[in-house]
């Protein structure tokens, strides 16, 4: 690799204000009323409905079709948010492809299932745009509850315990609500601020006391929440980002992808933020697609996203896969990096391995190499939990597979303590699912709470 082909190009500006504002304009535009209601009228209203049981939250899907159909979006908006709070948000990323649209007896028998999604987002759109929180908080019980993490997870609990009458307390470490809403969303899939929309709308119910800038472990401490509250609610996401393990990771141009797309939706200019010309993600999910995508909308030549194993493998859905494809990112698989290579201390490319599935599965490094010139690096290969703050205080926090361990009522091996997100064991990493945890978990809260009440009436 000669010194002058590999010289790094990293800047700003490569692109016009148009070209950045179409780049990053609105993944999928909302429906017209007209349109929502000829998609409402393709839904056959399954009496057992299996998009519904495919949805983590189970929101009644055919029932807030059917409303919609019926003129009704603002019902049907009730219909969703009483299962799912943050349906707005899901009805922007939930990967329905995968997960209701995919069961859809129309996909099914025709290939073209329901736009459950785009109506989700019609439904959840027209009910915030009212300006009015569609419930009401129960009255008061007197208990109060911490909530750590103001993510999807912390919000949807927090939200739950409100309305049955609980006062929460919610606590994030950063500036913002929304967790990874706010700064872990590829910024063309929620446009116009709607993560911190969302939040507001969640906290409009009353009875949450929000407060940022505070982190377990350093501003708060579990054990004086375990002694000041009544019950106390971890959503406190992955914060660890796993390393590659390989020479030149830390040189100039290596970047990790989670924290490079929080810096990019915090940009206020996108026009300010540098991308290099030529653009290596490693990894297959969807925070490598995202970073793939958004580093080719912000003027980047060429961009590749390198995954160690085959396609069919990659965490990321073949809809993903297929919006990284049309938007000029090449995807090539079983290539696993072998080092980082560098030139005074920067990024000028690396160098990767082939690799096939050996015999038992197992991934095996067929010893070819392959070398891709590159200005910059993104890692996207997963994150990790880091338990700062849940041990060295007392008795820690039981883990499982690096997780916090709960069991069904999201409750934790310490008494009083929930958690709930992708920080616990066995959870999928996806909004919808952390949503389901945070409200499960509430309600068990609730039930407890209310149990200790009965038993000191008795």
């Amino acid at each position: 690799m000669s010194t002058t082909a590999s010289r790094p190009d990293i800047r700003a500006r490569r692109l016009d204000a148009d070209a950045l504002a179409r780049n990053f304009s609105d993944l999928h535009p909302p429906l017209e009323a007209h349109e929502a209601l000829v998609e409402a009228d393709r839904c056959y209203f399954c009496y057992d409905a299996p998009c519904m049981q495919a949805c983590p939250t189970t929101i009644d899907i055919p029932l807030f079709i059917r409303q919609i159909q019926a003129g009704n979006p603002i019902g049907a908006a009730k219909t969703i948010l009483s299962a799912n709070i943050l349906g707005g948000m899901c009805a922007r990323v939930c990967p329905t492809e995968t997960l209701c649209e995919e069961v859809c007896v129309r996909e099914v028998a025709e290939g073209k299932p329901v736009k459950i999604g785009m109506l989700q987002r019609f439904a959840t759109d027209r009910v915030m745009e009212t300006g009015e929180h569609p419930f009401k908080r129960a009255a008061p019980t007197g208990k109060h509850i911490a909530v750590v993490g103001a993510g999807p997870a912390g919000l949807s609990c927090a939200h739950r315990l409100a309305m049955l009458g609980h006062a929460v307390t919610l606590y994030d470490t950063r500036e913002k609500p929304g967790g990874l809403n706010e700064y872990g969303i590829a910024a063309y899939k929620a446009t116009e601020n709607f993560a911190q929309a969302e939040a507001g709308f969640v906290l409009k119910i009353g009875g949450i006391d929000l407060q940022t800038g505070k982190a377990l472990g350093r501003d708060i401490h579990l054990s004086d929440l375990r002694r000041d509250f009544d019950a106390v609610f971890l959503g406190l996401g992955l914060a660890g980002v796993n390393a590659l393990g390989t020479d030149g990771e830390t040189h100039s141009g290596s970047h990790d992808a989670v924290a490079w797309i929080a810096d990019l939706r915090q940009t206020r200019d996108l026009s300010d933020l540098p991308v290099g010309r030529r653009v290596v993600v490693i990894g297959g999910g969807m925070t490598a697609i995202d970073a793939g995508v958004q580093a080719k909308a912000l003027g980047a030549e060429e961009v590749t996203i390198a995954y160690r194993r085959r396609r069919e493998a990659m965490n990321a859905s073949r809809y993903e896969q297929e919006v990284a494809a049309t938007r000029g990112v090449h995807i090539r698989c079983n290539l696993q990096p072998k080092r980082i290579l560098t030139e005074n201390g920067h990024v000028v490319g690396i160098e990767l391995e082939r690799t096939v599935a050996g015999e038992d599965g197992r991934l095996v490094g067929t010893g070819e190499s392959v070398t891709i010139e590159a200005d910059q690096v993104f890692k996207a290969i997963g994150q990790a939990f880091l338990p700062d703050g849940t041990d060295g205080e007392g008795e820690g926090i039981a883990l499982e597979h690096g997780r916090i361990r709960v069991d069904a009522a999201r409750r934790t091996s310490l008494d009083g303590v929930w958690a709930g997100g992708d920080c616990i064991a066995g959870g999928e990493d996806l909004t919808v699912v952390a949503v389901e945890d945070g409200k499960i978990a509430a309600f068990d809260i609730h039930a407890a709470l209310t149990a200790v009440e009965k038993v000191a009436a008795e």
